[in-house]
């Protein structure tokens, strides 16, 4: 079969189209037939800098896949040939990515494609939807009426987790640059939008909420982004981050006693572990997005699995709103 290889890890310039031998059919996991995948930060990281999560080189890279099933095991009970799927189901050690005609899928992780949107549409959902629902959720017990911050809303888990806090009842405010990114998260439930400084988030929510801090705060970038929601959520609050990498000063957090966690939904594709719940979680966002509740953002340029460089390039620019997607195949 095709398929984008890295023979080494750098620039975007590293990928080059190749062979490799079409995936083996095994127990508990079914082939897809790739249509469309989309870039992730951590598909350019992985790209970038290599181990420790990355698969071996030559590698297949991406996480994020929607597709039709081409061969099910003799003893699978659920799927079967010709279902369309969605999932985030490899493109890190262990397991080979959505970069390639054909795609080996444990069958836990993947759920029923939405039927009224495009491959290349559900191939921006996997990743983000589990971040957003496991931090908001899992993580943040978010409930109707809650006041809640997500920084950075026209971003991949940001707009994703805007629409679900709105779905569950809270009531949200979220960080944005650019009157076009600002319009967007307004568009999608936001009530209010700041900028990123403490002070426009705290008079933001001191005009809409009629005080200055949140009951939680979803941070969708780390660094900066999570320092700003721990100073953002109340006493006994929770602040939540996707990314927990770097130097935090906690004083604040130990002042106000907070609930402090971190997302890393790539856990159960590392470990092996709680594989089902991701498929759980995704049959329900394609429920919301069928539902017309979820609707996934697609930056207007969509790119050929050919040009995955240049894709690569415009997300680690910052220059994409919401999430870019990518064909893949014929």
């Amino acid at each position: 079969m095709k398929a984008m290889i890295i023979q080494s890890f750098g620039g975007p310039e590293v990928f080059q189209m190749g062979e490799l031998p079409k995936p083996s059919l095994k127990e508990g996991h079914v082939l897809v037939k790739v249509k469309a995948t989309s870039v992730n930060p951590v598909d350019y990281k992985i790209r970038k800098f290599g181990p420790p999560i990355s698969p071996e080189l030559p590698a297949v890279l991406h996480g994020d896949v929607s597709g039709i099933i081409q061969e099910v095991p003799s003893t699978e009970k659920f799927w079967k040939v010709g279902d369309e799927v969605f999932g985030c189901a490899g493109g890190v050690a262990g397991s080979g990515g959505a970069l390639a005609e054909y795609m080996l899928v444990d069958s836990k992780l993947i759920a029923r494609k939405p039927k009224n949107i495009s491959f290349e549409e559900t191939a921006v959902l996997p990743l983000v939807s589990i971040t957003a629902w496991e931090g908001l959720f899992d993580k943040g017990k978010l409930s109707a009426g809650n006041t809640i911050l997500v920084t950075g809303g026209a971003g991949g888990v940001g707009h994703i987790a805007v629409q679900l806090a709105r779905w569950a009842g809270a009531r949200v405010i979220s960080t944005a640059t650019g009157e076009s990114k600002k319009n967007l998260v307004l568009s999608l439930g936001a009530e209010a939008v700041a900028d990123r400084g403490i002070d426009s988030i705290r008079e933001t929510a001191n005009r809409i909420f009629g005080t200055s801090e949140f009951d939680l705060g979803l941070d969708t970038a780390g660094g900066e982004g999570f320092q700003t929601v721990i100073q953002s959520v109340r006493i006994k609050g929770k602040a939540i981050t996707i990314n927990g990498s770097g130097s935090f000063d906690l004083s604040t957090a130990h002042s106000k006693s907070l609930d402090l966690s971190i997302v890393f939904m790539l856990l159960p594709l590392l470990k092996g572990v709680g594989r089902e719940y991701h498929g759980k979680i995704l049959t329900e966002i394609s429920r919301l997005v069928e539902a017309g509740i979820i609707k996934p953002i697609v930056d207007p340029e969509i790119f050929d699995w050919t040009e995955i460089g240049k894709a690569h390039q415009k997300l680690e620019e910052g220059k994409a709103i919401g999430k870019i997607a990518v064909r893949v195949g014929n």
